[in-house]
């Protein structure tokens, strides 16, 4: 009775909150759960970052969905990568169930059913706000990271960006960035060594190689206009709650290299376009990566060295990034080290590789007098998470097994013409989803090509017009000498006339006689 009193006493003193906060659940020990001892995550540190890990089954996205519905609640919008399809739900009321009530009553929280401001995006064909981007806002550090070229290759696309933005040709889609690397070797070569040096044909082909594998993946719908403004992932509805901004991705997994190229060119905006925020109290955007893996499994040493660099720097932009995945050590320990909220829920100890995973994973975790963090990691039900979070001057809290809340939103998908209505109903769908194909480098090289080939044509064609001219005028030049040395001079055409000899022969005769 004693060490449950003292447990309580605890949690309630570690998990005390001058400011906002969201409360995740109810402390447990030794299997009971402990009512109104609340495990409190302030609202102060949830720019921190996170984690949400465990097996599959355990309840890791009803977690994810708890902290979305309530961070809504609190006026914070939310941004969520919804790989397996199942979080649309968020947008209509639980319909309640008996062991809802039971869990509630345990925790002591009261149970109200709600639907929260929702937008539906994508990636790809699906229905939902067309996120895109265009190749000019990469970059040319950030497209060469993503693709994962030699120092020489990410040098010649340093000159095509270059050359593009001297010659004002927008660089928005792939067929843009592909036509302007078979220009630089070909029609444009001389004109690319005058300006810039030569330019290998055997790089660019990699190049283009490189571009082609990230088209097979979606890339030439994820490429073009018009381009998604970050800032509409802030937006408050008149309830004053923030959206919950979900990106259906269950088509994705079979495409990491658009998933990598996607989250990290959003992760980079944010941080280029979002003010500084310093100690604001709470955060402006919080991120869920579900199936965290896909990144960092696919990810090359470059890209994985930006996504450590961006995690380390975007909190102080109000950015919170929260990754969910299996295990934690699917996530790199560079970016595992800056994560200050972890919810573990139950692994599974099947083989000596996961034991020696657990051993690893109950290491992240504060010490505590109340229990064998890697014994109880394999005990634990569903919906219940070891938590670790971070008070309001940046220090662990009490370590606590925790039953956590349920999700008062639906706990299921929307129908087809559920969400049919929802996106008939979307701003940013009749914003984003009119495909925009101006004149760009694509179109413009075209020009150009076809001019200077119509200039080659027509130079050729007066070529040849004068080269016939010359030769007309040589043929009567000759023609007309032929003539003139078969002309008989008159003056010798009348000495030789027979009248003329005969006169002479005459005279002659006479003489002689």
């Amino acid at each position: 009775m004693k060490n449950s009193e003292a447990f309580v006493k605890e949690i309630n003193e570690g998990n005390t909150c001058k400011g906002d906060y969201i409360t995740l659940g109810s402390a447990m020990l030794d299997g009971k759960t402990m009512t109104n001892a609340f495990v409190n995550v302030p609202l102060k540190t949830m720019n921190r970052h996170g984690l949400i890990a465990g097996a599959t089954g355990t309840g890791k996205t009803k977690t994810l969905q708890v902290l979305a519905e309530n961070l809504s609640e609190k006026g914070i919008p939310v941004l969520l990568m919804d790989i397996k399809g199942d979080l649309s739900g968020l947008a209509k009321p639980s319909p309640g169930h008996a062991k809802i009530d039971e869990r509630m009553g345990k925790i002591g929280l009261p149970f109200e059913p709600k639907a929260f401001p929702v937008e539906v995006m994508t990636l790809s064909e699906q229905d939902g706000v067309r996120l895109r981007a265009t190749i000019s806002e990469f970059g040319p550090v950030l497209i060469s990271r993503i693709l994962d070229v030699t120092e020489t290759q990410a040098g010649i696309i340093s000159v095509i960006f270059k050359y593009c933005d001297d010659n004002h040709l927008p660089l928005l889609d792939l067929k843009d960035f592909k036509k302007i690397l078979q220009y630089a070797t070909n029609e444009g070569k001389a004109e690319f060594e005058e300006a810039y040096g030569r330019i290998s044909t055997a790089s660019t082909g990699a190049i283009l190689r490189k571009l082609i594998e990230i088209e097979q993946q979606g890339g030439d719908v994820f490429f073009g206009e018009t381009s998604f403004d970050t800032q509409d992932l802030l937006r408050i509805d008149e309830n004053g709650r923030g959206y919950i901004n979900i990106i259906r991705l269950t088509d994705i997994q079979d495409k990491p290299k658009l998933f990598s190229t996607f989250m990290l060119s959003l992760l980079a905006e944010i941080y280029s376009t979002f003010p500084e925020q310093g100690d604001s109290g709470r955060p402006e955007l919080i991120m869920f990566i579900d199936e965290a893996h896909l990144i960092f499994n696919e990810a090359s040493d470059a890209l994985l060295s930006q996504i450590e660099s961006i995690v380390k720097l975007i909190r102080s932009k109000g950015v919170g990034l929260y990754f969910v995945t299996q295990n934690p050590t699917d996530v790199p320990e560079a970016v595992l080290g800056q994560l200050g909220l972890k919810v573990q829920h139950a692994l599974r100890a099947f083989t000596a590789k996961d034991r020696k995973a657990i051993k690893l994973t109950a290491q992240n975790y504060p010490d505590t007098e109340y229990y064998d963090t890697a014994e109880i990691l394999t005990s634990l039900g569903i919906g219940e998470a070891l938590v670790s979070a971070l008070d309001e001057k940046g220090k662990p809290t009490p370590l606590a097994a925790t039953m956590l809340r349920a999700p008062m939103s639906r706990m299921d998908i929307l129908t087809e013409s559920e969400l049919a209505s929802l996106l008939s109903q979307s701003k940013l769908a009749r914003k984003y989803n009119q495909e925009i194909d101006r004149d760009s480098a694509y179109e413009m090289l075209n020009k150009k090509i076809e001019q200077a080939e119509a200039e080659e044509a027509k130079q050729k064609a007066k070529e040849e017009k004068e080269a016939l001219k010359r030769a007309e005028t040589k043929r009567s030049t000759r023609s007309s000498t032929r003539r003139q040395s078969t002309r008989q001079n008159p003056f010798i055409k009348v000495l030789t006339s027979p009248t003329v000899i005969r006169s002479v022969l005459g005279i002659l005769t006479k003489m002689l006689k």
